[in-house]
């Protein structure tokens, strides 16, 4: 409606009617006026966010810091949390919740290959894809890599290596993540090409492999090989983990100083050491760290703790970290990130109805085309064109525009790490999609399962029960949250990163544009993801 008199006895330009006309006033008003706010919040943030406006406000102002008699406050310590540090400071914690897993992927490969094939009326397909894999991305989030803590192959892993054959060190042209890198990517694409998640009997399959693959590379060589080099799931962990507010870290450097022995890497005649080759008192992030804890144990000073931290602060600097050096000289650390943050967009795209119709068309007019054949584009699209092209450009624009002469490779491995808080939030929108429609799918393939062994004390299942626990404009603001705090968080560490490696404000600004640009619109191609019909998958419906 027309809200000012004006409006309606003004002259008409344009033959604009008078509510067309009050239409485009308030969008210069508001639309183009919005820019001068926009522009001055850009020059105040870049101002508050660089390192030599801190150092000038410190200096210019020593007044404000207020000289404080109280200990500095000590951070917060999952340890020290009752009942929780009690469970996992004890001998026989990190198995119990090893047995708890062992017993839940044992039912996932009976049921997998003796139940019913139909994925949501099967454990194989519903517990792994709907539940296990959402609370293992949620817990990275929220507080660290606990999956790994609660590994169920590792218990079979223990028993290969009490019959005394782990005497060999794992080959050297394999300890790097490029095996890794390999096999995370060829498990992204299987997940998808052969619809793992719709097949109870693959998804068994692959378990087991899991178990026999631990035992046996365990069994011949010394350490824990199959985390650090060969787990595609565990090095999923390990990327991921460097976003979290959890690590296993020391307390006091000043007691380690004094150590002699060393306990936490060499262990003693109670508890091993660091089967992962990590000295805390160097260790930076929770790359390789599975949270065993065993250094915990191990320690006779009781100097290490879960202790929290600043989401992604170990993505800022480049130290040399134990048994992982620096991250500007791991090109296939870098890799593995990239891997973790396209796959994120990749796999969700592969679920929506607008990637349906573009196989649909490609079969049309390519007749030799299939499913197998979409599928294999479009990872190669997200893995190899996103990954080259995209990134490639942006580091060489970054590069002519002045970067304190550092090498491209190892600007490039630096700033990819600023990718990961965005691509983690896109995973996590993605899974809580699923746990947040199927939420409920569990009970119906208990009751099944119970009724197949003759006992009907739970009940007939009711499939039909499988319904969303939120509504779908409330799960999408959600989901839209969760990237809006990953695309903050990746733009905040990139510029971190730029600032260390271009000390003049200029020349960081120069250097991360492009960067932002990518992340930006990998943001945007999120949110456009979220908003596509998606499929219901592990549920019936």
């Amino acid at each position: 409606r027309i809200l000012y008199p004006t409006y309606a006895t003004g002259p008409r330009l344009f033959n604009l009617s008078a509510l067309n006309d009050q239409v485009m006033a308030g969008a210069i008003m508001w639309v183009v006026g919005s820019f001068v706010f926009l522009g001055a919040a850009a020059v105040i943030t870049v101002r508050l966010l660089s390192p030599s406006a801190a150092v000038l406000q410190s200096e210019a102002l020593p007044v404000l810091r207020p000289v404080s008699s109280q200990p500095a406050r000590r951070p917060f310590d999952l340890l020290h949390v009752p009942l929780v540090g009690s469970l996992l400071r004890s001998r026989y914690g990190r198995r119990a919740l090893q047995a708890v897993l062992l017993l839940m992927a044992l039912a996932v490969v009976a049921d997998g290959f003796f139940g019913n094939t139909m994925a949501p009326m099967n454990m194989a397909g519903v517990m792994p894809w709907t539940y296990g894999r959402a609370f293992a991305i949620l817990a990275l989030m929220v507080a660290g890599n606990f999956f790994c803590m609660a590994c169920p192959f590792m218990l079979p892993r223990e028993l290969g290596k009490r019959l005394g054959f782990a005497t060999r060190r794992w080959p050297r042209l394999l300890r790097s993540k490029w095996l890794a890198v390999f096999l995370l990517v060829l498990f992204f694409w299987s997940y998808e090409a052969f619809a793992v998640w719709n097949r109870p009997f693959l998804t068994a399959w692959i378990v087991g492999a899991y178990f026999a693959t631990a035992f046996s590379v365990d069994t011949f060589y010394r350490g824990a090989s199959f985390c650090k080099y060969v787990c595609p799931i565990g090095q999923f962990h390990f990327v991921s983990s460097l976003v979290s507010p959890l690590e296993v870290k020391v307390r006091s450097h000043a007691v380690c100083n004094t150590c002699t022995t060393h306990d936490c890497l060499r262990g003693n005649d109670r508890q091993r050491g660091c089967e992962l080759d990590l000295f805390l008192p160097r260790k930076a992030g929770s790359m390789d760290c599975t949270f065993c804890l065993d250094c915990v144990k191990a320690c006779p000073h009781d100097n290490i703790g879960i202790l929290a931290q600043a989401p992604a602060q170990q993505l800022v600097g480049d130290p040399v970290r134990s048994s992982v050096a620096r991250f500007s000289l791991r090109p296939d650390i870098a890799a593995l990130a990239l891997v973790v943050v396209f796959s994120a967009f990749a796999s969700a795209v592969a679920m929506v109805i607008p990637f349906r119709g573009w196989q649909d068309f490609l079969v049309a007019y390519f007749p030799h085309a299939s499913f197998l054949t979409g599928i294999s584009l479009l990872f190669l699209l997200a893995l190899v064109l996103c990954l080259v092209l995209l990134l490639g450009a942006a580091m060489l624009a970054g590069r002519s525009a002045g970067s304190g002469g550092k090498p491209v490779r190892r600007l490039w491995c630096r700033l990819s790490l600023a990718l990961l808080p965005l691509g983690l939030a896109m995973w996590s929108s993605h899974v809580l999609f699923h746990l947040l429609t199927g939420w409920n799918s569990a009970w119906p393939v208990v009751q099944r399962i119970a009724m197949d062994f003759g006992s009907g004390w739970v009940g007939q299942p009711h499939w039909v029960m499988s319904s969303p626990m939120l509504s779908a404009n409330t799960l999408l603001a959600a989901q839209v949250l969760l990237l809006d705090a990953g695309l903050l968080l990746s733009l905040y560490i990139g510029w971190q990163i730029a600032s260390a490696c271009a000390p003049r404000v200029r020349d960081a600004m120069q250097l991360i544009v492009p960067w932002a640009a990518v992340t930006v619109a990998m943001y945007a191609s999120g949110v456009w993801i979220l908003l596509q019909p998606m499929q219901m998958r592990g549920m019936v419906q």
